[in-house]
């Protein structure tokens, strides 16, 4: 065959047996490890900034506003969902995969290695990286005694065949088992995190003063879960009754409006408890029930609205959280009143906690989040709320696509009460503010094995501390008889590159002429 046809030939193709154990060496390969923790890592980017249904729904919707024609392509990228999406779950998969991969092989060879005997010398120590000569009135014995114990605490072997003699000496195995320990740590912690997302759960609910939750799927105002996570049958039986909210925002210097005090106070009682215990949540000190932690998570207002339609009866009568918009507590909410004679009803504005308006002509805003004046403005609409087809709807958005809004001699009818106050509505009936009361906002989760990834991220960091500092090293030393004389060669060998070694061979020069000085006055 021609050179040319040689160059021209192609190599056979390989068959799927040849190509699964290629395609698995690539995979399970130290370098494409590391290109997946880095990709793994820049996926979780866009969960970092992109509102996430499973954590804040309501931002979810609010960014469906904000940005309605990104929102679409977004949730078909699972931009909402990142870390439950199919990529995202490839990539972490595929970690762990190449991860394992990496570790059997490695763990084999670190055993056999363990087992095995330090190596024999090379024949030219000038070749090394550090070596030394010198010669002694000490016997071989003497000599070899004495390096074994200059070199103190590593494996040694020591084998003497008449007027010589050589010692070999090797350290530093736990800068391997710190690498192992490491990457192994690394898998750990991901299959926590993976235990926490499939058997875990997170949910958030609002629950107003004076009012009470139990830990059932129903009474959640948004809720996530695993998908190993039966919501009918895991969730655990507990209750809690919340009597007050108390918050605190400076009121003066550069942080004022800054909130300086959450905190959520009540009882709650677990299933088999016989007495009911007291609670404190505050914002980082959750309370622990049944297995599940309740953190709190936000604050706002409930103004208690009383409605009463055209014949006089109350059709509405309870307190309504209304979601702050700002850092000043702007909130908005809407009335829903089905049971109205006649249409049905419902109101849509804004609650202030601190009303402020520079001149009568101009609307009001909140210049504090506290209640220092507060006030409800609304717009009122009637016709169908949409409640009688079946479908659920948010209790915290209007819609209006089957109502008219209700007008009057000025223009839009709007509502402007404050506590205690009432107004009456175009064609009979009013609308009262009765009391203002707070909620409390609970982020309610369960996260199985916690210590899990903490314990694999701790013991990793000593791994890889482990790895960083001990240092691998193969030391030999040969003596032989020559007359009256011993002669004595040292060499070293850092199996990772150092700039120290040479230092390091001058310590261990004089820790064996100490040694050897001690010896002959012994002798002497």
């Amino acid at each position: 065959m021609s050179p040319r046809d040689k160059r021209n030939e192609t190599a056979s193709e390989l068959r799927p047996v040849e190509f699964a154990r290629w395609a698995w060496r690539q995979l399970t390969s130290m370098r494409t490890a590391l290109l997946l923790l880095l990709l793994l890592a820049v996926a979780a980017v866009p969960g970092s900034f992109i509102p996430q249904r499973g954590v804040d729904a309501r931002a979810v919707q609010a960014y469906y506003l904000d940005h309605p024609k990104l929102a679409p392509v977004l949730e078909k990228l699972g931009g909402f969902s990142v870390f439950s999406s199919v990529w995202f779950s490839a990539i972490y998969l595929l970690l762990m995969i190449s991860l394992i991969g990496c570790i059997l092989p490695r763990t084999k060879v670190y055993a056999q290695a363990l087992k095995a005997r330090p190596p024999k010398a090379p024949r030219n120590f000038a070749r090394m990286p550090a070596s030394e000569r010198f010669e002694t009135d000490a016997s071989v014995t003497e000599v070899l005694e004495a390096g074994r114990r200059a070199l103190g605490r590593a494996r040694i072997d020591v084998v003497q065949e008449g007027d010589a003699g050589e010692l070999r000496a090797e350290k530093g195995y736990l800068r391997e088992a710190g690498n192992l320990v490491f990457h192994i740590c690394v898998v750990v912690a991901l299959v926590g995190v993976a235990a926490a997302a499939l058997w875990g759960y997170r949910g958030n609910v609002i629950v107003v003063e004076g009012d009470g939750f139990s830990n059932t799927l129903s009474q959640y105002d948004e809720f996530s879960s695993g998908a190993m996570f039966d919501a009918q049958s895991d969730l655990e039986p507990w209750s809690l009754q919340l009597e007050d909210v108390l918050t605190r925002f400076y009121v003066e210097g550069t942080q004022r409006g800054a909130p300086k005090l959450f905190r959520a106070t009540g009882t709650y009682r677990e299933a088999r408890a016989d007495d009911d215990g007291d609670f404190k949540i505050e914002v980082n000190h959750p309370l622990s029930v049944g297995g599940e932690d309740v953190f709190l998570v936000g604050q706002g207002y409930a103004p208690v609205i009383r409605v009463t339609d055209a014949s006089g009866k109350v059709a509405f009568d309870g307190p309504v959280p209304f979601l702050p918009a700002d850092s000043t507590y702007t909130s908005t909410g809407v009335v829903k009143v089905p049971d109205a004679d006649g249409d049905q009803l419902g109101f849509q504005g804004f609650f202030l906690p601190t009303a402020f308006s520079s001149s009568p002509d101009e609307p009001s805003v909140s210049v504090f989040p506290g209640a220092l004046n507060p006030r409800i403005g609304m717009n009122l609409w009637t016709g169908d709320l949409g409640l009688d087809e079946g479908v659920s709807q948010s209790v915290y958005s209007l819609d209006t696509s089957n109502m008219t809004q209700v007008k009057d001699g000025d223009g839009n009818f709007r509502v402007d009460i404050g506590p205690g106050e009432s107004q009456e509505l175009p064609g009979g009936g009013t609308i009262e503010f009765v009391e203002l009361k707070q909620f409390a906002r609970f982020q309610i989760g369960h996260t199985p094995v916690p210590w899990l990834p903490l314990f694999g991220v701790g013991l990793g960091i000593l791994g890889l501390t482990a790895s960083l500092i001990v240092r691998p090293r193969r030391t030999w030393i040969r003596a032989r008889a020559e007359g009256s004389r011993t002669v004595v060669e040292v060499a070293a060998l850092d199996r990772v590159p150092r700039d120290d070694l040479p230092a390091e061979l001058d310590d261990l020069m004089s820790r064996l002429h100490a040694e050897l000085g001690e010896q002959e006055k012994e002798k002497a």
